[in-house]
């Protein structure tokens, strides 16, 4: 039995990623559906996973470790304002502190694969609230719950013999839990990012936004960059080599071209709002919340993001998570990682 080792490759760059991602306007609500039903996993055990599967690199992120840190300004729009009582849509500047990484825990990953892009974001708002993303360049997460996470992080760990995963471990599980393909697939299909600009960021999970009446809209959110999503042919991506995306991001920024539209795609009664494994269906009505531009990028390994966790649970009033097993289980992981990043003296932002 026999496994490709670029599907592995995406599948675990995928996942290690990601640790780092229904309402209607008017005000009614549609209960989310169940997602799979799982025993509560320690997120000391899930970090020691993450770990054990991608390797351990001290010192660095254990999910985007290869990343640079940037700032920006978000201007919330009217139709924001008109959706939610958070402060980020009042229409004033909001400073933000973004994170783009590549995805998985190797600080040396390539630039020039088919794998996941991460824009980690952390607006300050007024009063000292804060809202943290995780936006991840895939319309979905790799896995369902934090159970299912576990075992497919630990079905790809390599067999201490052969220094290989063994496929037919990975194939049984992904065989019970086909869930956990569609991220890789989903990447395996796109080209090569052009650039940390230049690409799609979903939030994978949903949220509910309230306004000053009470009424709720919920849906799930996707940044798309204003000038529009670009890729590279897989020529091209092997002549940029493993280590362009730095550069390109400062050169871009220093020209004013990296600014994201900040959209919503509204979920309608039946659509799945509490399982990120499941995107909303194509078509649901967009809105934009505001636009996102980033106005300059940390000259070296320093910035303002060392100790950010970019917890997606941190949201001001008039935002709420709609139970995601996934989502609520990110905040003690995303503890625990930083500990041991910190612990280790963190060697970049």
């Amino acid at each position: 039995m026999t496994l490709r080792l670029s599907t592995l490759a995406l599948a675990t760059a995928g996942l290690l990623a990601s640790l780092t991602g229904a309402a209607v306007a008017g005000g009614h609500t549609a209960a989310p559906a169940a997602a799979p039903a799982a025993a509560p996993v320690s997120p000391v055990a899930l970090v020691d996973q993450f770990e054990a599967t991608g390797g351990k690199f001290e010192g660095y992120r254990r999910s985007g470790a290869k990343g640079i840190c940037a700032m920006g300004e978000f201007v919330g729009s009217a139709e924001g304002k008109a959706i939610s009582t958070a402060s980020a849509f009042s229409g004033a500047k909001i400073p933000v502190i973004v994170r783009f990484s590549v995805g998985g825990g190797n600080p040396k990953a390539p630039d020039n694969a088919k794998s996941q892009r991460n824009m980690a974001l952390q607006f300050d708002l007024p009063g000292g609230e804060v809202w943290q993303h995780g936006n991840i360049s895939a319309p979905v997460f790799g896995a369902a719950t934090p159970a299912q996470l576990l075992g497919r992080l630990a079905s790809l760990q390599a067999d201490p013999a052969t220094k290989a995963p063994d496929a037919a471990k990975v194939k049984a599980f992904a065989d019970a839990n086909p869930e956990v393909l569609i991220q890789g697939r989903w990447f395996a299909s796109q080209p090569v990012p052009a650039s940390f600009g230049s690409v799609n960021y979903w939030g994978v999970h949903g949220f509910a936004f309230t306004n000053s009446k009470g009424e709720k809209t919920a849906g799930k959110w996707i940044f798309e960059p204003v000038g529009g999503v670009k890729g590279l042919t897989d020529d091209e991506a092997k002549a940029k080599g493993p280590s362009f995306l730095f550069d390109d991001l400062r050169q871009r920024v220093a020209a004013g071209q990296v600014a994201f539209n900040f959209n919503l795609e509204i979920a309608q009664a039946g659509d799945k709002l509490d399982n990120a494994t499941v995107p909303l269906p194509e078509g649901r009505k967009k809105v934009t919340l505001g636009q996102l531009k980033v106005t300059s990028v940390s000259p070296d390994a320093g910035g303002s993001c060392l100790t950010v966790n970019f917890d997606p649970n941190r949201v001001p009033k008039g935002v709420e998570g709609l139970g995601d097993p996934m989502l609520t289980a990110r905040s003690a992981s995303y503890a625990v990682s930083m500990g041991r990043r910190l612990g280790e003296g963190a060697k970049q932002q």
